[in-house]
């Protein structure tokens, strides 16, 4: 066998660090007892049961839009929960981990991506069992197109991603930021487009909308679920171009404050 070359070797001691530092992030969050790693996904699955429970009490329980009311509420708030529950965890990751840092391979970057890979994690698994139970039970129909949809899940994923890096980032500067990033999140629940598809608003207000990458994202996964049934709005090379600068500045901003943070 040949030697194994340096990028090989990092590579592997980074995915041991990841490892490490996911499984210490499930037993300090969820503990051994009762359930324990299957809160990940059974928590934003009760929040996602939840909601659906409360849109079929004030929508018809057929059909809204012609559409179904139950799937579009659990592939909409769905949507909600992978870069609310991603961004909200990467507030304030560094401080109670600082400890770590006294580990050679333990960078602070890895602190934020064994959060990220957590949540992202838990958000699938809570939709994935959702929709197959309830396209088993026959209560919604099959998604139109499953490689769309997952298509839209990457954009939402990297929308996560590149948020939770920028504002996680900023929250070590200053607690400020954590404490405004809270209501900053409720506010832009209105512009997700989580709750109103892009064809159901005036064009003037869509086109303000459609400024935001999020709601472009959700509509690109809704698409995949209802294909033709619905009508979507959406710049993916806008998105992307957005997401790509967020990330790089989201990096620049923990490469920056990993200069400052010291080991306690």
């Amino acid at each position: 066998m040949g030697t194994e070359t340096p990028f090989r070797r990092s590579l592997r001691i980074q995915m041991r660090v990841l490892h490490a530092l996911l499984m210490r992030e499930i037993i300090t969050r969820y503990g051994r007892h009762n359930i324990g790693f299957a809160w990940l996904f059974a928590e934003p699955m009760l929040f996602t049961i939840g909601v659906t429970a409360l849109w079929t009490l004030v929508h018809d329980t057929g059909t809204s839009h012609h559409i179904n009311v139950i799937a579009y509420s659990i592939v909409s708030y769905s949507t909600v929960l992978i870069w609310r529950n991603t961004i909200g965890r990467c507030t304030l990751a560094v401080e109670p981990n600082t400890a770590l840092l006294f580990h050679r391979n333990v960078r602070v970057v890895d602190l934020f991506f064994s959060r990220i890979i957590l949540e992202i994690a838990g958000a699938t698994i809570s939709l994935v069992v959702l929709l197959t139970l309830f396209i088993v039970a026959q209560i919604i129909p099959p998604p139109a197109d499953p490689l769309y949809m997952l298509y839209g899940w990457a954009l939402l994923a990297w929308y996560a991603v590149s948020m939770g890096l920028l504002v996680g980032g900023l929250c070590e500067y200053s607690e400020l930021v954590e404490r405004f990033w809270h209501p900053i999140a409720y506010f832009q629940l209105p512009v997700s487009g989580a709750f109103a598809m892009a064809a159901w608003l005036p064009p003037g207000l869509r086109d303000i909308v459609l400024l935001f990458p999020l709601p472009n994202c959700v509509e690109v996964f809704r698409l995949g679920y209802f294909g033709d049934a619905v009508k979507a709005y959406y710049d993916v090379p806008y998105v992307a171009s957005i997401l790509l600068v967020m990330t790089f500045v989201g990096l620049w901003v923990i490469r920056d404050i990993s200069k400052k943070v010291e080991p306690q």
